[in-house]
């Protein structure tokens, strides 16, 4: 099902791209973004987790450096029954962590400084679990091209602002093809293009960030002990907003990161907290009856 909704969600901003190069250059502007889109999907699928730990400024993290932290991670992995992932760190003083690869055998696990200093060692344990059911879902692979593919519209449409522009000033009137675009659509492509990214992350993240929930609770075996976790999260990320988020990536936080600005709301992907911790609290009260 993850592999169709891979195939479906390229095919779609693949259609977009080559949709936003057709309106900017004509014939040639839509064959130059069809070649484009096709470079993006092969190099997303590739290579899409080292782009996304290199957009958030994950470092790899030795087990010497961090050795209770691969404990964990270690322990959970075998429990999950999926290769060790590797352990990335983010200098950043709020708390969240996320997942990514390409599969279980080429996944990655990345953890704020934040988050290894504010929560629990059970809590952090809870968490660490919650990122390790996302590769144990298998959902990775299509939530990190998501992620990817949506920074690089969002990138398209930000430049397609200069370029219309600068397209507009050198009209000449003596032919169609050098007119410039329309100002409207050019406004509405900046406006659509990061919406329809920010949508096709909603289509895919909601449910998963509840199942994945639901996997760590059960990877764990301590369901409240992530309920916590999330709260905590939740609490602290108001006071210590995210300073290396960006937006296209929120959607692969276990939290939205709380960081102001237009763009990083748009991007809101996640279901409200306070429905995980209850769906969190209602396992737990299943377990002990």
């Amino acid at each position: 099902m993850n592999t169709l909704k891979t195939i479906v969600l390229m095919g779609m901003l693949t259609a977009l791209i080559v949709a936003v190069g057709g309106l900017l250059g004509g014939r040639e502007g839509l064959v130059m973004a069809f070649f484009f889109a096709l470079a993006t999907n092969v190099l997303s699928y590739w290579f899409s987790a080292p782009m996304a730990l290199a957009m958030s400024r994950a470092q790899p993290i030795s087990e010497a450096e961090a050795p209770e932290l691969y404990a964990i991670v270690s322990r959970l992995a075998e429990q999950a029954k999926i290769p060790m992932p590797t352990v990335y760190l983010i200098e950043d003083d709020s708390p969240n962590a996320f997942a990514t690869g390409r599969d279980p055998a080429h996944s990655a696990i990345a953890v704020t400084r934040g988050i290894t200093q504010l929560l629990t060692e059970v809590e952090l344990e809870a968490v660490l679990a919650h990122e390790l059911g996302h590769v144990k879902n298998r959902d990775i692979l299509i939530s990190t091209i998501a992620a990817v593919l949506a920074g690089v519209v969002t990138t398209i449409a930000h430049y397609g602002m200069y370029f219309g522009t600068s397209y507009g000033t050198s009209y000449s009137s003596g032919s169609d093809d050098n007119r410039p675009p329309n100002p409207i659509f050019v406004l509405l492509m900046i406006i659509l293009a990061p919406i329809a990214a920010s949508l096709i992350n909603l289509g895919i993240s909601r449910s998963r960030e509840f199942e994945a929930d639901a996997t760590g609770a059960h990877l764990c075996g301590k369901p409240l002990a992530l309920a916590s976790a999330l709260a905590k999260i939740e609490k602290l990320s108001q006071f210590r907003p995210m300073t290396a988020a960006n937006p296209a990536l929120s959607s692969l936080y276990i939290a939205q990161p709380n960081q102001a600005g237009w763009l990083m709301n748009l991007f809101s992907t996640h279901p409200p907290m306070i429905e995980r911790i209850i769906r969190l609290q209602e396992m737990s009260d299943k377990n002990e009856r």
